[in-house]
């Protein structure tokens, strides 16, 4: 059986809830309370071992891609969908009929900074990139390669 090519996520969180550096820190975590189906779909059926992401922080000052990170486990169910006590608690999401998935994901690369989302906005290879369209707010979203290496080196830039 063939392999499948590696593919390119942007997922985003808010610093405040888990940013970057709290990846860097704990090495890897479950990307657990995406309540969203169309995100949902996309972490039980495309996002696999290898794929890599642009961390994304949002509702932040400036809002932008703050590092790396590699999917460690395909999708599975969100158990916090289960729990009375958690915030992503889902009355009716059932154990044996899931509504709701997540994935793990492991640290790869923290930026010196933030690639702010204006500068994406600016760059004109990024124009077709879902995370600049007015009104994309997908905390989960497929990106190209070639803009995953834009926002990279674009990242790693800010360090020189």
């Amino acid at each position: 059986m063939p392999r499948r090519a590696r593919h390119y996520w942007l997922m985003k969180s808010e610093p405040g809830a888990y940013s970057i550096d709290d990846l860097e820190r704990d090495g890897e975590t479950c990307w657990e309370g995406v309540r969203n189906y169309q995100a949902r779909n996309l972490l039980r059926d495309e996002l696999k071992v290898g794929d890599l992401v642009l961390f994304h922080h949002s509702s932040a000052r400036p809002a932008g891609v703050a590092g790396i990170a590699k999917v460690v486990k395909g999708g599975y169910p969100d158990h916090f969908a289960f729990d009375r006590k958690s915030r992503y608690f889902d009355l009716k999401s059932k154990k044996d009929n899931p509504t709701w998935m997540m994935v793990d994901v492991a640290f790869v690369e923290k930026f010196d900074g933030v690639v702010a989302l204006a500068d994406l906005k600016a760059e004109p290879a990024l124009v077709n990139m879902m995370v600049v369209r007015r009104g994309m707010r997908l905390s989960v979203q497929p990106v190209t390669e070639t803009e995953f290496e834009i926002v990279r080196r674009m990242g790693r830039r800010l360090g020189s």
